[in-house]
């Protein structure tokens, strides 16, 4: 099939928050709206039929089975642009990102959105399945009687409500108990984690005082600024933290080096040269390529590793090595599942038995990771962060005028998204 190039053209996400905060009563639908009224707004997208919409969340509620749809419906673009719902947990933007990118490369599409949003202040609090029974068979009900047992059969168990976890359902744990025996199995320590996390508040910091998310981010609720952002963190505090998963002597995760649970939306507008060119659409970076990949976690495999696999494969797709990049957007789960894989792509023994690799891919220059900040200071709305980067790392790449970035995302289920992106 005949392909062409893909260029990102712009982006808009919210400020991102802390969960149960600024945004306690803002719908999933009205905060991914947000994002998408403000994509529209920047690149005069109103009344334009769009080729296609790809957004998605992962703390979703089934009333918002159609979400992409409605927050299309919901903005000035021509209602005759198609919308898809997608969920690849933490990946899940980046994931609508190189399929609308597909879709444009095989002409498809001329144009494309892609995004995500989570927001968990609008959890979608479930009841007890023998709570549900029970009201589906008063619904049948034909007589008084009939409702009646039925209403004297409920009992206080049957109330109790059902909250959604961030647990593995196939182990039981959290994904912050996962990334603690990587952690332990790759050796990394509290101080180290503590220091990642201090320079990703710190290139946070300095991106916003220089301006650079001046264009990327919009006002929304009186705030213009991410606000898990600490200007005032030192490792001084962050060592202070207590730990978050293994309260004992031997635990490492704080809330400091992890990224906190946070509300936010973020979308990405995708073009095609002949389309730039006709409206005037700026293009700012080529979508290149992408991969995903799995790890079996369930049988001892590191939970968050699965970016390791998929960044391997894309470099060996694309005849590049792990040194060929400017900038690498790694995302920031956890402060040490960037470093275990780090670790794992300077370990021979990984490289050779995970990886089918005869050397190790080797180390990256640190001076170029998470330029702008990572998801532990700026905050990790688990669909939405893939566009966030995708944003940032694009305009980036547009500022330097040459170069080339990947990016790599953990998820949930043991998975992995890498992608990379090039300057014009």
């Amino acid at each position: 099939m005949k392909t062409r190039p893909v260029y990102i053209a712009g982006s808009a996400r919210t400020p991102f928050v802390k969960s149960l905060t600024t945004y306690i009563d803002v719908t999933t639908q009205d905060l991914m709206i947000a994002a998408l009224q403000m994509l529209v707004t920047n690149m005069h997208l109103e009344d334009k039929v769009i080729g296609d919409v790809g957004l998605g969340a992962v703390i979703n509620s089934s009333f918002n089975w159609n979400l992409a749809r409605e927050c299309v419906l919901g903005t000035p673009l021509d209602p005759h642009t198609p919308a898809y719902t997608l969920q690849r947990a933490c990946g899940t933007s980046l994931e609508t990102t190189s399929q609308i990118a597909l879709k444009i490369a095989n002409f498809q599409l001329e144009t494309g959105i892609a995004g995500g949003v989570d927001t968990n202040s609008d959890l979608p609090i479930m009841m007890q399945k023998s709570l549900a029974h029970k009201l589906i068979e008063l619904n049948m009900a034909k007589s008084m009687m009939e409702k009646i047992k039925i209403f004297s059969s409920l009992r206080p168990a049957d109330l109790k409500p059902l909250y959604p976890a961030v647990v593995e359902p196939r182990t039981g744990l959290s994904m912050g108990e996962h990334c603690e025996s990587m952690v332990k199995e790759w050796k990394i320590s509290r101080a180290e984690q503590d220091q990642l996390a201090l320079i990703s508040h710190q290139n946070g910091v300095k991106a916003y005082d220089e301006g650079f998310y001046n264009d990327l981010v919009f006002e929304f609720k009186g705030l213009k600024r991410d606000g898990t952002l600490r200007s005032d963190t030192s490792l001084e505090k962050l060592v202070k933290l207590k730990t978050s998963f293994d309260t004992s002597e031997l635990g490492t995760l704080t809330a400091g080096n992890s990224s906190p649970l946070t509300d936010g939306a973020a979308a990405v507008f995708l073009t095609s040269a002949e389309a730039a060119k006709e409206f005037n659409y700026p293009l700012l970076a080529r979508f290149v390529d992408a991969q995903v990949a799995a790890v079996d976690f369930v049988h001892g495999e590191g939970l968050l590793m699965a970016p390791t696999i998929a960044v391997s494969e894309l470099l060996k797709r694309n005849h590049l090595t792990l040194q060929d990049f400017d900038i690498y957007e790694i995302h920031e789960a956890f402060a040490g599942q960037v470093l275990c894989t780090l670790k794992a792509w300077e370990s021979a023994e990984y490289c050779k038995r995970v990886l089918n690799r005869d050397a190790p891919l080797g180390s990256i220059d640190r001076s170029k990771l998470n330029l702008k900040g990572g998801s532990v200071a700026l905050g990790h709305p688990f669909a939405a962060t893939g566009a966030r980067i995708v944003g940032s790392l694009a305009k980036m790449l547009s500022q330097r005028g040459k170069g080339r970035g990947l990016i790599s995302i953990c998820t949930a289920g043991g998975m992995g998204v890498a992608a990379i992106l090039e300057a014009m």
